[in-house]
C-alpha cells in the first residue's frame, strides 16, 4: 500500500491495521477509524519523532492545544492548522512507504 487512497480503502474495508505496520502508521488507520484511544496507545509506542508528530494531531482533535503544541516540538514540526483530517490525511501521506 502507497497511497493514501489505498490506506483510507484499507480502512473502509477491514477491522484491524496491518501488523506490519508502524506503531504511528497503526495509530492514524485508528484515528480514521474514530477510535482515538487505541490511536493515542500507538502512537507513544517507541517514542520516535513520527509518534509524536501523530500525536500532537490527536491532542489537536481533542482540542488540548498545549499539549499538542508539545507534541509538535517534539516531533521537530511547525504546529499545523490545517484541518484535523487534513493534516492526519498528510502524515498518512509521508509515513506510507513508497
Amino acid at each position: 500500500m502507497n497511497t493514501l487512497q489505498e490506506f483510507l480503502e484499507h480502512c473502509r474495508q477491514h477491522d484491524a491495521p496491518d501488523s506490519s505496520w508502524s506503531p504511528p502508521l497503526q495509530a492514524l488507520w485508528h484515528a480514521e477509524k474514530g477510535n482515538w484511544e487505541r490511536a493515542h496507545t500507538l502512537c507513544q509506542q517507541g517514542d520516535l519523532p513520527d509518534g509524536a508528530w501523530v500525536h500532537a494531531n490527536l491532542h489537536r482533535e481533542e482540542g488540548d492545544l498545549s499539549n499538542a503544541r508539545y507534541w509538535y516540538h517534539r516531533a521537530g514540526k511547525p504546529e499545523c492548522n490545517l484541518d484535523i483530517a487534513a493534516e492526519r490525511h498528510d502524515i498518512i501521506s509521508r509515513l506510507l512507504p513508497g
